[in-house]
């Protein structure tokens, strides 16, 4: 049977977003409405993922940040993120070394304290192999969570003595999991949720907002290229009047 070929996308005549984050919901209910349990939709979305880096890479997005496990997580069923960590470990092994090919470097944004030894070792491994890559920068939101990430930049600068009046939104942003990087420029939530649920809510402050129904397994190139045009249709301010902006 043929290969089935890709549709030309053109973004030549747009701008293409720096950082995209996204927000990877619906996995439980794709699996529900095809009668499966809730383990293999999250198995599907870590498939869709690669179609999603590709498709990154393809269009030129340097950033991309996904929202893989937040530390409210861990309050679902044990079953459910025992299959989840498998999940992780997998991943890891199987993509580590395309990824690492294809140029993408994995950061980690979060906190790896309570889990997993062995996978504590994976995740540290593939930091260290892709830390010079420079194709795509791809963030790994794992064991992370907006208001934790506050607390913790807060008592990293009380621990280095920063002073009240030394304090700047720029060095802030310096002891959050995410210094060194710009700012989101579209967040992009699919399944229809209209909420942001504790995700990068320092950094994501001015991004655009991109909700879609389409549940993350079903997320794919085509969704990733409207979204893209979509944002191209906003007005960026900052705050700011259109002229000034």
């Amino acid at each position: 049977m043929a290969l089935r070929q890709k549709k030309p996308l053109d973004l030549s005549a747009y701008r293409v977003p720096t950082h995209i984050a996204i927000i990877m919901d619906g996995n439980g209910r794709w699996a529900k409405q095809r009668g499966l349990p809730r383990v293999a939709g999250h198995r599907a979305g870590a498939e869709n993922l690669r179609r999603i880096i590709n498709a990154c890479v393809e269009f030129g997005v340097k950033i991309l940040t996904i929202y893989a496990f937040s530390t409210e997580n861990w309050g679902r069923p044990e079953s459910e993120v025992r299959g989840l960590m498998k999940i992780f470990a997998r991943v890891l092994d199987q993509e580590l070394d395309d990824l690492h090919a294809q140029g993408v470097c994995l950061h980690h944004l979060g906190d790896l304290t309570g889990v997993n030894p062995d996978l504590q070792g994976k995740v540290l491994r593939a930091l260290e192999l892709t830390k010079d890559n420079d194709t795509l920068i791809l963030n790994v939101a794992f064991n992370y969570g907006g208001r934790a990430e506050i607390i913790h930049a807060v008592q990293q600068m009380l621990a280095d003595g920063i002073s009240p009046d030394d304090l700047t939104e720029d060095l802030f942003s310096s002891y959050l999991f995410t210094k060194g990087l710009p700012d989101p420029d579209l967040v992009i939530r699919t399944s229809g949720e209209l909420r942001i649920s504790n995700f990068l809510i320092w950094q994501a402050a001015y991004s655009e907002y991109y909700p879609t129904p389409a549940f993350w397994p079903d997320f794919g190139r085509e969704e990733l290229y409207e979204a893209i045009v979509v944002y191209n249709q906003r007005e960026r301010r900052f705050g700011l009047v259109p002229e000034e902006s």
